[in-house]
């Protein structure tokens, strides 16, 4: 099964720890913590991304960069890239996975990148001005 955003929506809405909100062509969701993301499908992916920071915020931006690529082993299923956004560079995590996935394998990629934005918020305080 392919899944596409409607029936995604309705199986994250199950998901009482989740407020769920349709954006055009994407989801929002909101977990308890007050952490948002992004849920879109890209041709055979679903991706989620959500903003850690804005690269503007960083003192050193080689610095950070250097210790991400060092750690990024540390957080399972999740990747930290940089987006511009409303004409401002961001730090993200983001994850992907197949359109096909199971419902199971879906629910874990979104709460792991949640648990992981926390961390990386975390782990990289200290390169923030």
């Amino acid at each position: 099964m392919t899944w596409d955003l409607e029936q995604l929506e309705s199986l994250l809405k199950d998901h009482d720890e989740l407020v769920v909100t349709r954006e055009e062509q994407c989801l929002l969701i909101a977990n308890s913590d007050g952490i948002d993301a992004w849920l879109a499908i890209s041709g055979e992916q679903i991706l989620i991304e959500s903003l850690l920071f804005a690269v503007s915020e960083v003192k050193d931006v080689n610095a950070l960069n250097g210790e991400i690529l060092r750690t990024h082993m540390l957080f399972p299923l999740t990747t930290v890239g940089i987006s511009a956004v409303g004409g401002e560079e961001y730090y993200t995590a983001f994850g992907a996975l197949s359109s096909q996935s199971k419902a199971e394998s879906i629910v874990i990629e979104i709460e792991t990148l949640f648990q992981n934005v926390e961390a990386f918020i975390d782990a990289f305080q200290e390169h923030l001005g």
